[in-house]
């Protein structure tokens, strides 16, 4: 489908870049000092969360989702119905 919600080195996962909605994502990056614009990414809709920070696992768990959630909202009905036969 050659669209991604994360993208992280697989080896060191020092990071994490995570699609977010532009208001949010910027209220986090006010909020969290681990939390910075999307490293060679859209600075308004990408986050890059740094991983040894003191973010929580249940609030990452969410910005994983919502990055997730937002990807997916905008695919294709063929898409989505490709997505959901997986």
């Amino acid at each position: 489908m050659d669209k991604m919600f994360a993208l992280t080195h697989i080896d060191t996962f020092e990071s994490v870049t995570l699609k977010c909605e532009p208001v949010r994502a910027q209220q986090l990056r006010d909020q969290y000092e681990e939390v910075k614009p999307g490293y060679h990414m859209n600075k308004h809709h990408w986050n890059t969360i740094d991983t040894c920070g003191k973010i929580g696992g249940q609030l990452f768990t969410e910005l994983i989702d919502h990055s997730y959630e937002l990807v997916v909202s905008r695919l294709t009905i063929r898409a989505k119905d490709t997505l959901n036969s997986l």
